[in-house]
């Protein structure tokens, strides 16, 4: 059975309405046009984006001078050649780099390491052959295949129908079902999936969602989907401290959590955030864990909300909502938002309080959570 969110317009467990491209619901598919054969005339972007929402021009991205980029290449290099000894005896200056961002070259690479995805890897050698040789649920095989053409039509890399993008994220994500059949697949995954498919090979994009799937984001993609719940009510007490008049706001509005932050959590952020921000964002996470995308949605909700001069553009319930799925680009903008995200006074210690507070409340009003794994999520934080 289906598990839908109500008042967000997203099934994620497969059904009638779907995501598309530019992160809003619908049952729309895109431009057949375009998610047919990549053009010629075409303006591809440096990400490989021929069009969309997230396609980028190049003014409004960051550029580094090309020695800085050549330094970061080396020091990065020389991480990645040492890696246990780097994490074992360094790892704030991991974290320094990722903030800073991974150099694109390298980024693949460091995302698998990061993740922990390159040990999981080796441990379990020949594991994700064997499971992409074996035919799948048909049930969940069919809900992917349906998938495939909406995510990032608009990428030179998945935009071709049954193209070699396509196929590697229906590889991935029926091995994902093959390797957790007790949890299948959820919608939000193909975005993570697209995403780690766009930076590396099919088998270490496999590896790295798993470490998503069961380390940094735990129960997220189960069908109760209590996870994204338990982390709306810590996200919205975490607002109260941050910015008091948005989370006055949303109270009066009577505006949930769940009905703004889902797909921003689920698909961390990939569908909401111009590209160069994913990637710096994505660059964080992998490094420090889900307390990232806790502090992105805050910088957001803060911004969007904060004073009463812009409260002024959404009296209502559905102005806030739309307002929240149409976040004004400066907010958005690579170097402003990364600035915010590190500068914000949100501790990796006020997340746990506000962890082990909302756990008390659910088990007091809903019992025990169905995966052990929540009720244990220590830290907030994560590192491969």
């Amino acid at each position: 059975m289906a598990k839908t969110e109500q008042g967000n317009g997203l099934e994620m467990r497969g059904g009638p309405q779907k995501l598309t491209e530019n992160g809003n619901a619908g049952s729309s598919a895109p431009d057949p046009e375009v998610n047919g054969n990549v053009t010629e005339d075409k303006q591809v972007d440096k990400y490989g984006f021929i069009g969309g929402a997230q396609q980028t021009s190049g003014e409004l991205t960051e550029k580094l001078p090309i020695e800085v980029l050549r330094q970061r290449e080396a020091k990065w290099l020389e991480m990645l050649n040492s890696w246990d000894k780097w994490m074992a005896k360094n790892h704030k200056k991991i974290k320094e780099r990722c903030q800073k961002g991974i150099p694109p070259s390298l980024r693949g690479r460091a995302w698998l390491y990061l993740t922990g995805g390159k040990v999981k890897r080796e441990q379990n050698k020949g594991k994700f052959e064997e499971l992409d040789n074996k035919p799948g649920d048909p049930n969940w095989v069919d809900v992917i295949e349906r998938d495939l053409h909406r995510q990032f039509p608009f990428h030179e890399m998945f935009a071709a129908r049954g193209g070699h993008g396509q196929q590697d994220l229906f590889r991935v994500l029926k091995a994902y079902t093959l390797h957790r059949p007790e949890e299948g697949y959820c919608q939000a995954q193909a975005p993570i999936a697209a995403v780690l498919l766009m930076h590396m090979p099919a088998e270490d994009a496999f590896w790295v969602l798993v470490q998503i799937c069961e380390k940094y984001l735990p129960g997220y993609y189960s069908k109760e989907l209590e996870a994204i719940q338990l982390d709306g009510e810590i996200l919205n007490a975490l607002l109260r401290k941050v910015s008091p008049v948005a989370h006055r706001h949303l109270k009066n509005q009577k505006l949930d959590p769940i009905l703004y932050m889902t797909e921003w959590f689920m698909c961390a952020f990939s569908r909401t955030l111009p590209w160069a921000a994913v990637l710096r964002v994505w660059d964080m996470f992998l490094c420090e864990g889900v307390k990232i995308l806790f502090r992105v949605g805050l910088v957001l909700l803060k911004c969007t909300l904060g004073s009463q001069e812009k409260l002024k553009a959404c009296q209502g319930f559905y102005e806030t909502l739309e307002l929240l799925r149409t976040i004004k680009p400066q907010y958005m903008n690579e170097g402003f938002l990364v600035h915010e995200i590190i500068e914000l006074s949100v501790s990796e210690k006020d997340i746990e309080k506000e962890h082990l507070a909302q756990l008390r409340r659910w088990k007091e009003n809903h019992g025990e959570l169905t995966s052990r794994k929540l009720g244990a999520r220590g830290g907030y934080t994560t590192g491969g």
